[in-house]
């Protein structure tokens, strides 16, 4: 099958694109609103995009309480998802009035960040504190631009319970035993790991 993805539903009934770019790191991502409402929300579009410096991206189709939130406060926190945490960031995509509080929702217990105002979820293993670098719409290849709004952000502070270290130093993502999204409404379960050494 070779088709124009203008055309993908003429020829199936559920587009692939999701489920061919997976599986997805889940961008588990915490703002506070100018109104100090800590607002909490998932992001299946969402990545690392540099080591030096330190940037991560999510984009948000419409411009949501997360994306007002990072526009106002510069500020947002990215929260590792685990096994145990699946169902309540599930939950927090609900959607709930922007005075309200999906830490609340979901009885998620909060911590306090050290170089940011956003809170993190307590239960995670690890946390990224940020600073938004830049909030962008995008657009297609003609310049049309579209409901999509991509947000950049620089880590500038780190949480990682001492837990979750190992002895030699290395966050220990086995561990924390990491889902992921994939197309669709589906998730992969954290896989074993393995090393291999590049060439």
């Amino acid at each position: 099958m070779h088709v124009a993805m203008s055309s993908i539903r003429d020829q199936l009934p559920f587009d692939p694109f999701k489920a061919i770019i997976s599986p997805r790191p889940i961008g588990w991502i915490s703002t506070i609103s100018s109104d100090g409402i800590p607002n909490l929300a998932p992001y299946s579009f969402f990545n690392a995009l540099s080591s030096d410096p330190h940037l991560i991206g999510f984009s948000s189709a419409g411009w949501k309480d997360t994306v007002s939130n990072c526009e106002s406060s510069g500020e947002f926190v990215f929260n590792v998802v685990t096994d145990e945490l699946l169902t309540s960031m599930n939950r927090s995509s609900s959607a709930i009035p922007a005075e309200e509080s999906e830490f609340d929702l979901c009885g998620l217990a909060m911590s306090d960040s050290q170089f940011v105002s956003p809170p993190r979820v307590f239960r995670s293993p690890a946390a990224l504190e940020c600073r938004v670098v830049e909030i962008k719409q995008l657009a297609d290849v003609d310049g049309k631009l579209s409901q999509t709004w991509l947000t950049i952000g620089q880590v500038v502070g780190l949480y990682i319970d001492p837990d979750f270290i190992t002895s030699d130093g290395r966050f220990d993502t086995a561990k924390a035993k990491i889902p992921s999204r994939c197309g669709y409404m589906d998730y992969m379960a954290a896989g074993s790991l393995f090393e291999l050494d590049r060439p």
